[in-house]
């Protein structure tokens, strides 16, 4: 079964994104565990979690299609000791967050070389990064989502990604979320079918699709390998209507959850509608 929502806001307080979630007829959604845009937030009331969880139960979420998404200001790769400890820091912060709402899953954009230290040599601290905050959690999964390539940033290969994989200890809580709009804006032609096909056999045998917890479904406003991270509408942008109509109907892509990123939030019940429309 596909489980598709968006990535609701959380303004006012985390308890009402289930039911922003529910407003727009969304089986999933994605969230912000604070605000994305500060490194530090007040910790959660009582009150808070105590809401976000009975709206959950009430309103039929699972914790198996909520993807909540780190801060936009994390670097786990980050060259300077200062910026890494920092993003460390605010990581294992989230992971806490998710632990106590009883969520079983972190979304996170893996980091960047700032051109100060080699790719290899991210990748590493990005591993390292993630075993630190898994050792001092549990029941939270870190999920690496694929990136355009767009700067320095790293996690836009499949094999950048296993690399990460490869040098966590936990293997049973580190996942993987595939971005559409980034696959396609990273060189992989994910709109035919032959294209689509090549890709996802790619990723199976080198990360391997036991380690898929979500994806993000976008069109995009950039091209093939322009490494250019630019969302846009379903329908409305340079994918056409196949890339969807394939996922819906992918077994392999059952029972996680199918976030819309899609920049117009007007039309997020709409592009719901529309992506179940397309399962044959």
């Amino acid at each position: 079964m596909k489980y598709v929502g968006a990535h609701v806001s959380a303004s006012g307080g985390v308890e009402n994104s289930p039911i922003n979630a529910h407003a727009i007829g969304a089986k999933a959604f994605a969230l912000f565990t604070k605000n994305q845009r500060q490194w530090f937030a007040n910790p959660y009331s009582e009150k808070n979690v105590e809401l976000f969880k009975a709206r959950c139960h009430e309103l039929g979420y699972n914790a198996d299609y909520i993807l909540p998404h780190d801060s936009y200001l994390i670097n786990l790769g980050h060259p300077e000791e200062e910026g890494l400890n920092k993003s460390r820091a605010a990581f294992l912060d989230e992971m806490q967050r998710c632990e106590q709402l009883g969520l079983n899953r972190l979304n996170f954009h893996p980091g960047s070389h700032l051109q100060a230290i080699s790719i290899d040599a991210c990748l590493d601290r990005i591993a390292e990064s993630i075993n630190i905050a898994l050792d001092k959690t549990s029941g939270v999964t870190a999920v690496i989502e694929n990136t355009a390539g767009q700067g320095s940033n790293v996690g836009h290969t499949f094999e950048q990604i296993a690399h990460i994989i490869d040098k966590v200890e936990d293997k049973s809580r580190v996942g993987v979320c595939l971005d559409t709009a980034h696959t396609l804006a990273a060189g992989y032609e994910i709109r035919t079918r032959a294209g689509y096909d090549k890709t996802f056999a790619a990723f199976d045998q080198i990360v391997g699709f036991r380690y898929l917890r979500g994806m993000h479904i976008n069109d995009s406003k950039k091209e093939l390998a322009t490494h250019v991270d630019r969302h846009d509408s379903i329908g409305k942008g340079v994918m056409g209507m196949d890339l969807f109509r394939f996922i819906m109907n992918d077994p392999r892509m059952d029972n996680i959850p199918l976030i819309l990123e899609t920049p117009d939030e007007q039309v997020w019940a709409e592009e719901i509608k529309a992506l179940y429309s397309l399962v044959e």
